[in-house]
């Protein structure tokens, strides 16, 4: 075995193209003839949630989702004005920033009204609220038995001119499947949530059920908003609709040496060399978001060709089998990127690791060189 050369580790560096959010969005916009949310929950899926939240305003959108407050107020510190609705808070929040910053916030059941109710009565002035009704997940949103209470207690706020009403929300637990009976009972049961509303005195302008997916292939879920999150990232998770990736993951290689055939690589020599070949290191590795269980199946895209990735993925570096390829230390190898040039993919990472994309692009670590 012969090193032939060894590197202070550099770090890995992501990519986002915002041109590919831009196009993704007016996709979004046209196809949906609705409103359109951007969705920018878990720092915009990953790529950057105050630049994914701009680029999708400037092309298409006009509201922003998140889940916890906390993602709201961030963009309110980041100069951004447009509407903005936080949909996951624990019911003991103080929900002052809410009212505060100009966050809408969505309500589940009535401890999370009645905390919103008291900022409200705080600050002197009404918080703006979306009623959640859970329409098939089992997850967020007021059940069906307790909606009605709900409803009914919102139009009391309401009309003390405590909180006012803007939305009724849900969420479909099949919309990746179209055609699924479940949506159609989770599409019914938003329907029904709405009447139910509406006989109670309510009057919200908004309604919103569809995500990414059902924006894409089911007309009869996109009411008068859509939100789009994955989507404007080049995920789809129908698998119907061609998107843009907008993400690029890189990493120079470190080193490289010769291994003759029979050699062991990495933790419990999971991979030995079939043949004489030169292995490339990179200094990533599953502190930075690439799956373990992608060990001897991923690939990256290395001088000019795929190249498979061999032994244990490890906590900081991953071996690369380069073959005959003359890789030398300082080239750069495309872990994964929108797949133009025949390099790997989000989904590509996501079918090797056995998981979605959406957790590929998310769990990118804070080493990462962004």
């Amino acid at each position: 075995m012969t090193a032939l050369a060894t590197a202070v580790p550099a770090a890995a560096t992501l990519e986002v193209d915002l041109e590919a959010v831009a196009a993704n969005t007016r996709l979004f916009a046209e196809r949906s003839g609705r409103a359109l949310m951007a969705v920018v929950k878990a720092d915009g899926f990953g790529h950057g949630a105050t630049q994914v939240a701009r680029t999708a305003l400037r092309n298409g959108a006009s509201w922003l989702g998140v889940t916890s407050l906390d993602e709201a107020v961030a963009l309110r510190l980041d100069d951004i004005d447009a509407p903005v609705l936080s949909w996951l808070n624990p019911a003991e929040l103080d929900f002052s920033a809410a009212i505060t910053y100009r966050v809408d916030v969505a309500v589940p059941g009535l401890e999370h009204l009645a905390a919103v109710v008291a900022a409200s009565d705080r600050a002197g002035r009404p918080a703006r609220v979306h009623l959640q009704l859970d329409v098939g997940m089992a997850r967020e949103g007021a059940s069906p038995r307790d909606w009605a209470r709900l409803c009914r207690a919102a139009d009391r706020a309401e009309r003390a001119g405590r909180i006012r009403v803007v939305g009724v929300m849900g969420h479909l637990a099949r919309g990746d499947e179209p055609g699924h009976p479940a949506n159609k009972e989770g599409r019914d049961r938003f329907a029904w949530g709405v009447a139910v509303a509406r006989r109670q005195g309510l009057r919200p302008p908004l309604r919103h059920l569809a995500a990414t997916a059902a924006t894409l292939t089911d007309p009869l879920s996109r009411h008068t908003l859509c939100r789009v999150g994955a989507g404007l990232v080049g995920i789809d998770p129908s698998g119907t609709t061609p998107l843009h990736p907008a993400m690029t993951l890189t990493a120079p290689v470190v080193s490289v040496r010769d291994v003759k055939a029979g050699t062991p690589v990495g933790y419990t020599h999971t991979w030995s060399a079939t043949r004489s070949t030169r292995l490339a290191l990179l200094p990533l590795g599953y502190a930075d978001g690439l799956p373990r269980s992608a060990s001897n199946r991923a690939e990256v895209w290395l001088h000019g060709r795929r190249c498979p990735v061999v032994g244990r993925i490890s906590m900081d570096q991953v071996v690369v089998d380069a073959g005959a390829a003359p890789v030398t230390v300082g080239e750069v190898a495309t872990v994964f990127g929108p797949g133009d040039l025949g390099e790997p993919t989000v989904a590509d990472w996501a079918r090797w690791s056995d998981t979605i994309e959406h957790e590929i692009v998310t769990g990118i670590g804070h080493r990462v060189r962004r």
